[in-house]
């Protein structure tokens, strides 16, 4: 093998690394109490600011696929939800439909 193949050869093997990391580095999402949490971030519009508007569609979608007594477990881990007033998020839940709201996500959060 000549100079010029050994020299196109680690390049295509350096460009193979480089995108196979690009490609683990990618975020991950772990599905939680029947969502992917990630997911929670179309209801952030509905919980922030003194006049949120009101929830869109794939938000509510969101939460009433949502194993929400599990989801309010952990609250106080997930952004759109620890930042959240439990009046907004009562609000949030009953405008999408949501009847039965568990006591996990009225309450304050406590930091771990």
């Amino acid at each position: 093998m000549d100079k010029n193949n050994t020299r196109t050869l680690v390049k295509r093997a350096a460009l193979a690394m480089v995108l196979a990391a690009l490609v683990l580095m990618e975020e991950r999402t772990v599905p939680v109490c029947n969502i992917d949490t990630t997911s929670l971030e179309k209801c952030r519009p509905a919980v922030t600011g003194n006049n949120p508007p009101p929830p869109g569609n794939k938000c509510c979608r969101v939460l009433q696929v949502a194993n929400l007594e599990c989801i309010c477990s952990f609250k106080s881990y997930l952004p759109v939800l620890a930042t959240t007033n439990p009046s907004k998020l009562e609000a949030l839940l009953t405008k999408c439909g949501v009847t039965t709201i568990p006591p996990a996500c009225l309450g304050k959060i406590k930091v771990p």
